[in-house]
């Protein structure tokens, strides 16, 4: 098996390697009455979702190396310690130790798969037969949007803190695969390790972490990541004495739109973003912080304007490109809402996102991308290396009512490092 070093050093360098999840029954297996602890406002419609999806991985399946979190965690339940080991982490964590043995007469896939989808709980006490619960292991209605759960950042990955009891098992999986998967080259850190473990308030998810460059970050803290989340990252740097400069941007914590800092902030090219105006860039309440680390201490922390104005002053020349065009306002806040500003980027201008928000393709179309249809990429029709900078459109109609766009369902663990 060969060997692949995580890598990640910015948010848009050539991909390499991108960890995906396709959406499976888990996505289907909710009720109105428990679609608000599962985390969404709605209701997916799987047979829909699975043909968007599949634009997405097909897109992606063209132009880089892809892994599955069903087939890596199929791959490390091979091994008997491990296996028992994370059998034991999630039924501890999850109160569900009644059913170990049930698990363990699983095949590794059939495994992997409950582990995600969810067990069905047996009605063979009394207790469980007046329960109103379904599962006994809840499914991970939302682990397609792996990009939370684990964050490459350099040469290791850090293991998100979930906001959401429903998400923990999502973060032990992803630190069993790249912890105990012989294929990948890295180290992880975990907040609920060391000595930051049973420290309250602790929260980091994926989204909120943007990798500007090898030494600057951007964090959004809001309803998902806590500034003791942030501080934990800080701790890390001082630790080993890592020069950051670390860009915190308060977010809204209403309405759900706002969940994370790249909802309303993504790099599309070495000189272009997409911003939501209103946060961004207009004046408002919710404050944008700098704190520089070096030699093992904060050298500085102090508010500034906004997060364009730090990144110019630290050598970024970006020109924003607005979610929802320039025109109405309106057209902002509808387009953002349906994660309008939320791209990723296979490479410096070569992005990927939702077809639906017309106005902000139409944006990206006017500041030189051309508008590619991810249909077309996959058939063969069009031949992405005919363009120099584009943006490939995928339909997101039904993905878009989960919550999120293509950068918070793609987890990069490698890219070439960009010519700034």
């Amino acid at each position: 098996m060969n060997h692949f070093e995580v890598c990640v050093q910015s948010e848009i360098g050539e991909l390499e390697g991108v960890i995906l999840h396709r959406p499976g029954n888990e996505v289907e297996n909710m009720t109105p009455e428990n679609v608000e602890r599962a985390l969404y406002s709605d209701i997916l419609n799987l047979a829909v979702v699975l043909p968007e999806y599949s634009q997405l991985q097909g897109v992606l399946e063209k132009v880089t190396r892809t892994f599955f979190v069903r087939n890596l965690l199929t791959e490390v339940l091979g091994e008997k310690n491990v296996k028992e080991n994370l059998l034991r982490k999630i039924c501890n964590n999850e109160g569900v130790c009644n059913i170990m043995e049930e698990l363990g007469d699983f095949t590794d896939d059939e495994l992997a798969a409950h582990l995600i989808e969810g067990v069905v709980m047996k009605k063979d006490t009394l207790s469980r037969f007046l329960s109103k619960e379904y599962y006994s292991l809840q499914p991970l209605h939302n682990f397609f949007f792996t990009r939370d759960a684990a964050i490459s950042m350099d040469h290791w990955v850090l293991i998100g803190k979930m906001a959401g009891q429903v998400r923990e098992r999502e973060t032990i999986i992803m630190e069993t695969i790249f912890e105990f998967h012989p294929m990948f080259r890295t180290k992880t850190v975990n907040p609920i390790k060391g000595e930051f473990d049973g420290i309250k308030g602790i929260t980091i998810e994926g989204g909120d972490v943007l990798v500007a460059r090898e030494d600057v970050l951007l964090i959004g803290m809001g309803a998902r990541t806590t500034a003791a989340g942030i501080d934990f990252i800080i701790d890390h740097f001082k630790a080993k004495k890592i020069k950051k400069h670390i860009i915190v941007q308060e977010l809204p914590l209403h309405p759900e739109s706002f969940i994370h800092l790249d909802m309303i902030f993504t790099f599309l090219d070495v000189n272009k973003c997409m911003v939501f105006e209103p946060i961004i860039r207009m004046h408002n309440h919710y404050r944008t912080i700098h704190i520089h680390v070096e030699n093992g201490k904060v050298y500085s922390i102090r508010e500034e304007k906004n997060i364009l104005e730090i990144l110019s002053k630290l050598g970024f020349n970006l020109e924003p490109v607005f979610c929802g065009g320039t025109k109405d306002s309106w057209y902002q806040e509808r387009e953002q809402w349906h994660s309008g500003a939320n791209f990723f980027a296979i490479g410096p201008g070569k992005v990927i996102g939702y077809g639906r928000n017309i106005h902000t393709i139409e944006e990206l179309n006017k500041n030189g991308f051309s508008v590619l249809d991810a249909r077309k990429i996959i058939n063969g029709s069009v031949n992405i290396e005919d363009y120099q900078k584009y943006v490939i459109t995928i339909h997101g109609a039904e993905l878009s009512r989960g919550g999120g766009g293509c950068r918070c369902m793609t987890m990069p663990v490698k890219r070439k490092n960009v010519n700034w």
